[in-house]
């Protein structure tokens, strides 16, 4: 299963304590706890958005918690007040449908197609959000729409974005996303270079929850003993963080194929 990206810069603003204590929690996958950080200022249009989006990625790890990022986004869409904000809530939109439909709870590709695209409209070509917008389309070019080299154009995008806003776990997610089309055609060099990157970009951030699946791509990459050795590191994180993501049981069980 391709890893879905996830949502935001994994950035904090400033010294805000808030947003500080808000990213160490959501990098070790306490979603819901760092939702309930936010709670209190959920009437505005941004920490509305923000919390949705911790939801939505809670899905995408732990298959869990469906009916509350939903409630969560709809109290950003219902809030949001100019084209940015709508947005960016139509971008998450579209990629809680892409996660329902990726993880098998129900097909809403149809649905993810049509709220990515009404971000598109709504999005100026400068917006913040654009870049993580182009992940997104191309995470549905390739594994819905089996269109890679739709994909490789939009993370191309994405990547270019996320390097001019200085996006350091979108970042992360571009370069790895590159390489795993560059393994599927078979250019080693290339997927190895892209999966290190991101994997040290993970690692630089602190982003614990992203590391394993970025060790297990790597993994994927390398020869032996190497590979053995990635995925013995990516499974001992793996059962830390307590089973998170998901996904990636079966990638690490002991008969794994590498």
């Amino acid at each position: 299963m391709a890893h879905t990206a996830m949502s935001g810069s994994g950035t904090t603003s400033g010294d805000d304590p808030l947003q500080t204590a808000v990213w160490r929690l959501r990098s070790r996958g306490c979603w819901t706890d760092a939702a309930a950080l936010l709670a209190p200022g959920a009437d505005d249009p941004a920490v509305a958005l923000q919390r949705a989006s911790l939801l939505i990625e809670r899905c995408l790890y732990t298959e869990q918690g469906w009916a509350e990022a939903e409630d969560a986004l709809r109290v950003a869409e219902a809030i949001a007040q100019d084209d940015d904000e709508r947005g960016a809530a139509a971008c998450e939109r579209g990629y809680l449908a892409y996660a329902s439909t990726l993880l098998g709870v129900r097909d809403r590709a149809d649905e993810a197609r049509a709220a990515l695209g009404r971000a598109a409209a709504l999005f100026a070509p400068s917006a913040p959000g654009r870049p993580l917008l182009d992940l997104r389309r191309g995470l549905i070019a390739q594994n819905l729409g089996d269109s890679p080299q739709a994909a490789r154009a939009a993370y191309h995008r994405a990547h270019v974005g996320a390097t001019n806003q200085g996006d350091t776990l979108l970042l992360s997610a571009t370069w790895r996303y590159l390489a795993g089309l560059a393994l599927r055609e078979g250019e080693l060099p290339e997927a190895r270079h892209g999966f290190a990157e991101s994997l040290r970009l993970r690692e630089e951030l602190g982003y614990l929850v992203g590391t394993a699946p970025a060790l297990v791509s790597l993994a994927d990459a390398e020869p032996e003993p190497e590979a053995t050795r990635l995925r013995a590191e990516a499974r001992r994180l793996y059962q830390l963080l307590g089973g998170v993501p998901t996904w990636l049981a079966a990638r690490l069980a002991p008969t794994a194929a590498a």
